[in-house]
């Protein structure tokens, strides 16, 4: 059964002067200023869709690469993950960066980097990325 899940984005004004409000209407947890301002030239107040972006790719890999130890044997009893996303005003959504750390027991370095790319092929968000570049570092801890 699929499930469909809603944000709503309300903008007022021109691309560069408006501002608008991103509204998560399916679990109502959030509601986010956002600008082109904060966009282009980067905000520590207001999100981008980048960085909306990045926290649906760093939560989707987080799932799938513990469904993949979880699949190898080697139940994960920790893992951190953030994404980078990169947006030039000229070009769009340019590349996603995966910073991985991870607290695996007995599992080696060479499995663990394995599990970790097939992690980011598989991820249903990495996959809806395609048209883009997407980068993974990850570190056992």
């Amino acid at each position: 059964m699929a499930v469909t899940s809603e944000s709503t984005t309300v903008w007022t004004g021109d691309l560069k002067s408006g501002s608008g409000e991103v509204t998560l209407d399916s679990s109502h947890s959030a509601q986010f200023p956002v600008t082109w301002a904060a966009r282009s030239q980067g905000s520590r107040e207001v999100t981008t869709p980048e960085e909306l972006l990045g926290a649906a790719h760093s939560a989707c890999f987080s799932m799938a690469f513990s469904n993949a130890l979880s699949g190898f044997g080697t139940t994960p009893e920790r893992i951190e993950v953030t994404a980078h996303v990169s947006f030039a005003p000229a070009e769009g959504i340019t590349g996603s960066h995966l910073v991985v750390q991870a607290t695996v027991p007995g599992l080696s370095q060479e499995d663990f980097a394995r599990l970790a790319d097939e992690a980011k092929s598989s991820c249903p968000v990495s996959r809806a990325l395609v048209g883009i570049p997407i980068t993974i570092e990850a570190t056992l801890a």
